[in-house]
């Protein structure tokens, strides 16, 4: 019983994608006012995206770089504690805390 409606289903996603196609290559061909502006906005982005991708092969490792945090500690440059603190704020008579099984 599952055969029918999976294909019915199926052949209406079809038909609408195959409607919504046709009435987009309509529209890109008539030359209305909202598909040239449209037109241009797309071939913006496009230019944009391929622009930023070249950029970032050219001067991405430059700039990854520049973010990298070299040096020892734990985050790189960073001491592992502030130099005033001590590592743990604790009285000087706290017996301290193990790990038990």
């Amino acid at each position: 019983m599952e055969e029918p409606w999976d294909f019915e289903f199926l052949s209406r996603i079809a038909d609408s994608c195959l409607s919504f196609l046709s009435e987009f290559v309509d529209d890109w061909v008539a030359n209305d006012m909202r598909v040239s502006i449209f037109k241009i906005l797309l071939s913006w982005l496009i230019f944009s995206l391929i622009a930023i991708h070249f950029a970032w092969k050219v001067y991405g490792n430059t700039v990854n770089d520049m973010y990298y945090r070299q040096g020892a500690g734990q985050n790189g440059g960073t001491p592992d504690t502030a130099p005033h603190l001590s590592g743990w704020e604790s009285k000087v008579g706290d017996t301290l805390k193990t790990h038990r099984d």
